[in-house]
């Protein structure tokens, strides 16, 4: 497995909302942190927010914490618009300053507990990694292993086919940003590969030409890098069965979740369920049992699907209510099996758009505080 960017020195800033339930819990504090900030919120002075001045505020303290701006990393935005529409239910009413201390505290706790859940690193990447890779020892071998990767599938591609290639099979961990970004290849890495013309780079070429010439360009992109820093929003999953294991080994939790899962699950008229809003019902256990949405993480997808086809989930039979929340916690017993057999990591860089220093002044404390 590659290495977590987290676990380098001094590599990234992990967010996992710790500071958020510092703020939250204190309750003096708060309390006299949304007198202020309410004040600075509500524009028209009526005494009440509307949804439109919520959702800035909301914008700002992902700033003020560093998260990447609204529309600029998919790793954060989730948390952004799950917790707006948890808590607004998408109404327009206005809020008042004691309902604004609520959703602004179950708003704060949402992003927290997402943040606790999938933490986000916050990376600046500079140069110096991708250095450091280009004069170390694993270089020279992984280079060999992609062009050699390179000429199975495609004899005869150009110099600069494979260069292009190899810049993007390197990683964040090597010091890299993603190279499918349109800000990277613009900006980073077609003006490097338009600086190294020494070879004609449509011609076919040998191992050790490729490796001269991609080193070459590989500093170039570090020096491009040390006067263009890109940040990435790097997250990562692991999934191995121990959050199924931690719920099924408490028994009043597996309770009231199951129970809470299948509360919205349509039943007719002898209240039995059809077996076919299992994925439903399984969709609701997730967050407790640390597993993904359905259809967020393919390996994920097979190992539910797997887990399903033991129990003849897609018969469409009617099933009693706790003949349907044993199935339920079949299917999690196989999930978890399958997880703790071969656990599944993923994940994720998006590069940010945004500077992460903010103006953002919501989280700050008030001067009058």
């Amino acid at each position: 497995m590659e290495e977590s960017p987290r676990k380098k020195s001094g590599a990234g800033q992990v967010l996992d909302g710790s500071n958020i339930m510092e703020l939250v819990g204190n309750k003096e504090v708060f309390s006299s942190f949304v007198e202020h900030k309410f004040k600075e919120l509500d524009r028209d002075r009526d005494g009440e927010l509307s949804v439109k001045e919520l959702q800035p505020a909301v914008a700002d303290i992902g700033a003020a914490l560093g998260l990447p701006a609204q529309g600029s990393s998919p790793d954060s935005d989730h948390i952004y618009s799950e917790v707006l529409n948890e808590f607004t239910h998408g109404k327009q009413q206005k809020v008042s300053k004691t309902e604004f201390k609520e959703v602004l505290s179950d708003i704060l706790l949402g992003m927290a507990a997402g943040l606790k859940r999938d933490p986000i690193v916050i990376l600046r990447i500079d140069g110096e990694d991708l250095e450091e890779f280009i004069n170390g020892p694993t270089f020279e071998p992984e280079m060999v292993a992609s062009y050699s990767e390179m000429k199975s599938a495609d004899g005869s591609g150009s110099l600069r086919d494979y260069i292009a290639k190899a810049l993007a099979k390197l990683t964040v961990e090597q010091g890299m940003p993603p190279s499918s970004d349109p800000w990277v290849i613009s900006n980073i890495v077609e003006p490097a590969l338009q600086s190294c013309t020494g070879h004609d780079f449509d011609k076919p070429v040998s191992q050790e030409t490729f490796i001269e010439e991609f080193k070459k360009v590989a500093e170039t992109v570090a020096q491009h890098l040390k006067e263009q820093h890109v940040i990435v929003a790097h997250s990562e999953n692991d999934f191995d069965g121990s959050g199924i294991k931690r719920l099924l080994s408490n028994k009043f939790e597996l309770d009231k979740t199951l129970n809470t899962a299948i509360e919205n699950v349509s039943k007719d008229r002898s209240g039995k369920l059809s077996k076919e809003y299992l994925r439903v019902a399984l969709d609701a256990v997730g967050p407790t049992a640390g597993l993904p949405p359905l259809g967020a993480v393919e390996q994920m997808d097979k190992v539910v699907q797997d887990a399903f086809n033991l129990v003849n989930a897609d018969d469409g039979k009617l099933l009693k209510e706790d003949e349907f929340k044993k199935i339920l916690t079949e299917i999690l017993g196989s999930i978890m099996l399958q997880l703790e057999g071969n656990p599944i990591s993923v994940y994720s860089n998006s590069v940010v758009h945004e500077p992460l220093a903010s103006s953002s002044t919501l989280l700050q404390p008030s001067s009058e505080l």
